[in-house]
């Protein structure tokens, strides 16, 4: 509980999950002195400003860019100078950029094809070998088999949505998340899941793997016992596993070739991410995508110059963004950034942000976990407070 009625100069104000995704409640700290000031039950506008109301005196707010947050510190402490947080921000851009690229499944599918055959093309020019027909493994068949069910609940979620049933009905008539119902809705076609290619703890012994299949040792227990005298801990299961991929693709060289060079995933969120990376393993996708979707390539160039305007705090820049971005799909992230313009314009200039309260939230996680469940809120808050 905190120990004076007064507010300290600088208080930060941001969410935390009692239970994630369905409830949660609200933390208060003390930038300054870098201690946990109070908590509150619930996440609303109107307990915030009951508790600004009766801790005067906070001269500047940092928050999240949650509206409610914005919405108690305008009514509660007019006066203060309110600081939106420079992650969430970037957070906020990444999402718009994603929302962009949602309908656009089926094309960003073409293009991860498309890149990967430009790519392979020059290797792949001699390669006259016939190719043997494989039935498909269970695994595949597993595969196909889930993407039928998907297919079938997303043809369900459109003739509901067409027949003019809320997100929410749908979710639980479907049985649905509703940000999937909201995604699938927006999405122009059915949204193709991509095979991704995961790390395994075999890709640093890769070299030793192929010097020893070219010596001819093919066996997976012997190849495992000599792996793990250079220190590798994995099963062996994962060794026969790397042998019968290998074999795979011995037999069929394309197939290996074509699976090498095609981008790790094409969802709207790894495409975001390498949007804004611009890694250069993915250099030919980028370019491919562009031509085809000079939309996209826009939306891309603006969502890298509002990183690099928040990152290296341009506000001489931020008008100039404002204008391009409203003409064009960017125009809602962009119009909602309007109406916070004076916290964005001073997370530009403050040096105050909300990192150093995701430490307390975390030290909370714990705490509250350590107490098994088995307590109330006010004795949470009162280790949580008294412990900073």
């Amino acid at each position: 509980m905190a120990t004076s009625a007064q507010a300290p100069r600088v208080l930060d104000i941001d969410d935390c999950a009692w239970r994630k995704g369905r409830r949660y409640g609200t933390i208060l700290c003390d930038l300054e002195r870098g201690k946990v000031v109070d908590l509150l039950p619930d996440r609303s506008a109107e307990s915030t400003a009951q508790w600004l109301q009766t801790h005067p005196g906070a001269e500047i707010v940092s928050r999240d860019r949650a509206s409610l947050y914005a919405e108690a510190a305008t009514k509660a402490a007019p006066n203060a100078v309110q600081v939106a947080d420079r992650w969430h921000l970037l957070h906020n851009m990444s999402q718009a950029l994603q929302s962009v690229l949602a309908p656009h499944h089926r094309l960003l599918a073409e293009v991860a094809l498309c890149a990967a055959r430009g790519a392979q093309a020059p290797a792949s020019s001699d390669a006259q070998q016939p190719t043997s027909i494989q039935l498909p493994s269970r695994k595949q068949r597993a595969q196909e088999q889930n993407r039928e069910r998907r297919l079938a609940r997303y043809e369900t979620v459109m003739a509901q949505a067409r027949q003019g049933a809320s997100e929410r009905e749908i979710a639980r008539n479907c049985g649905l998340g509703r940000q999937t119902v909201r995604r699938w809705i927006s999405a122009r076609s059915f949204p193709e899941r991509r095979p991704s290619s995961h790390s395994s703890t075999l890709d640093q012994h890769q070299e030793f793997l192929e010097r020893r299949w070219q010596q001819g040792c093919h066996n997976a227990a012997q190849l495992w016992r000599e792996l793990c005298e250079q220190g590798f801990t994995g099963r062996s299961r994962t060794v026969r596993d790397w042998i019968k991929k290998h074999r795979r693709s011995q037999r069929c060289p394309a197939e290996q070739s074509l699976s090498a060079t095609t981008p790790l995933r094409s969802s709207p969120r790894q495409v975001a991410w390498l949007l804004l990376k611009q890694p250069e393993e993915a250099r030919l996708y980028s370019e491919e995508l562009y031509r085809r979707s000079p939309e996209i390539a826009q939306c891309a160039s603006l969502a890298r110059e509002f990183c690099r305007l928040i990152r290296q705090r341009d506000i001489s820049a931020w008008l100039s963004w404002c204008d391009a971005a409203i003409a064009s799909p960017l125009v809602n992230f962009a119009k909602h950034l309007r109406r916070d313009q004076a916290a964005i314009l001073a997370a530009l200039q403050q040096p105050w942000s909300n990192g150093p309260v995701e430490g307390h939230v975390h030290r909370l996680k714990l705490i509250k976990r350590s107490m098994y469940g088995r307590a109330n809120f006010d004795l949470l808050r009162l280790r949580v407070v008294n412990a900073a």
